[in-house]
């Protein structure tokens, strides 16, 4: 699945457009990663725990995406935003957002 967040592919023909398709993820954070965090915001520098989490959380919506693409026949993802956003009452969940126009290419 070719995923990319130009409105085409470069060298390949958009034939036929599938629809709008979105992968969500909402991971939360625990207690140890709060605590190693705040120490991080203390001290500076970054926080490899919630990083890790960030990545996890954009390949799981990246990859619900391209699997609801592929059930309306699509190859391509184009037009691909990613959104994130903090939720809970504590700011303790994180949401990442995929969403594009599933597309088949020549």
């Amino acid at each position: 699945m070719i995923v990319t967040t130009t409105p085409n592919v470069e060298g390949r023909r958009i034939v036929e457009y599938c629809g709008v398709v979105a992968g969500e993820a909402i991971m939360g954070a625990n207690i140890v990663r709060d605590f190693m965090a705040s120490i991080t915001d203390v001290v500076g520098g970054r926080s490899a725990a919630y990083e890790d989490k960030l990545i996890q959380a954009r390949q799981v919506a990246i990859n619900e995406m391209c699997d609801r693409a592929a059930r309306l026949g699509a190859n391509a993802v184009v037009g691909v935003d990613l959104d994130y956003e903090v939720l809970g009452s504590n700011n303790g969940m994180l949401m990442v957002t995929a969403a594009g126009t599933a597309v088949k290419l020549e």
